[in-house]
């Protein structure tokens, strides 16, 4: 039980959440955008598959592991858009669209997989993300070596709350992002393109998405496997509703999830003797109480799950 308390213990559970928190970070970014729109987005787990199976495939073939991050981001964005094509323009049911592209993404993955590689024994790898630390923040003692030797991927994360923060709150697209999602009669009457708007917000979430599946199996893993996503995609959209569609919110609940992500591992490494299977649920069932003690607070977006059309505004 010592170990637990040990500065290498906490230092490294510090640096297990930063890492465990960077896909659901993107992840519940780009769902917030989504639905600060008016669009709830449930293909996020198949983009996200989609992304990581993509990011790991063009990284594979071409060497370059950055060119997976960007095949990743524009694979989320073809998804969006196929998203936006059905929610906005068809104007479909958001609950079944969403569906229908998990399980689409899902199954297309896999095959696209299987069609490269057959069915190896082994899982072939690639050589992931290498962390990188800073200079003088690293030398913190306790949090500094966990906080600030992290890859890439997760630097970048953070820098995307404030910037999503900003542009939300800060900025006059912003503006008519929240009032698209909230009312999208009174942004069509002051000139806002509604399906425009919610389409972007769709592609660029979709991109967002695709990114942290790929940082699963270009950083966090070195291989793709069907269930690497883990239910992440799932636990993004819990995470929106925890923060209350706010990013800094929202990344508060994901640090929360990688925490306890972090620990359950660690608690496994120290031998604790608990099946490993109890320590795998940890994070999913406290994130359910988490979601269930502020859902009734949350302040749902207006227009959410609701189709826009501009014929019938008047009626």
């Amino acid at each position: 039980m010592s170990e637990i308390l040990d500065i290498a213990f906490v230092s490294g559970l510090i640096g297990a959440t930063m890492r465990m928190a960077t896909p659901l970070i993107f992840a519940t970014l780009g769902e917030i955008l989504a639905e600060r729109s008016g669009v709830l987005n449930l293909g996020i787990e198949g983009i996200m598959l989609m992304g990581a199976m993509t990011g790991f495939l063009v990284t594979f073939s071409s060497g370059s592991i950055w060119s997976g991050v960007l095949a990743a981001a524009v694979v989320g964005m073809i998804l969006g858009l196929l998203m936006a094509f059905l929610a906005v323009n068809l104007g479909l049911s958001q609950h079944v669209s969403g569906l229908g592209i998990t399980l689409f993404a899902a199954g297309l993955a896999m095959f696209i997989y299987r069609l490269h590689f057959g069915s190896p024994t082994v899982p072939p790898i690639i050589q992931p993300f290498k962390q990188i630390t800073l200079p003088v923040l690293s030398e913190i003692p306790v949090i500094g070596p966990g906080l600030f030797t992290q890859y890439s991927l997760t630097y970048i994360a953070w820098l995307l709350v404030p910037v999503m923060s900003i542009l939300l709150y800060k900025t006059k697209l912003g503006l008519k992002i929240r009032t698209v999602g909230e009312n999208p009669v009174v942004a069509d009457t002051v000139g806002v393109n509604v399906a425009l708007t919610r389409t972007l917000c769709l592609v660029i979430g979709g991109a967002l998405m695709g990114v942290g599946g790929a940082f699963l199996t270009l950083a966090h893993q070195n291989m793709f496997l069907i269930e690497v996503i883990g239910g992440r995609g799932w636990v993004a959209i819990a995470m929106v509703i925890f923060g209350n569609w706010d990013p800094v919110k929202g990344t508060i609940g994901t640090l929360i999830f990688g925490f306890l992500d972090g620990l359950q591992l660690r608690l496994q490494g120290v031998g604790i003797a608990i099946p490993f299977h109890v320590f795998l649920m940890i994070p999913y069932l406290l994130t359910i109480v988490a979601l269930i003690s502020v859902s009734r607070r949350a302040a749902v977006p207006a227009a959410l799950l609701k189709a826009y059309r501009r014929e019938e505004k008047g009626g």
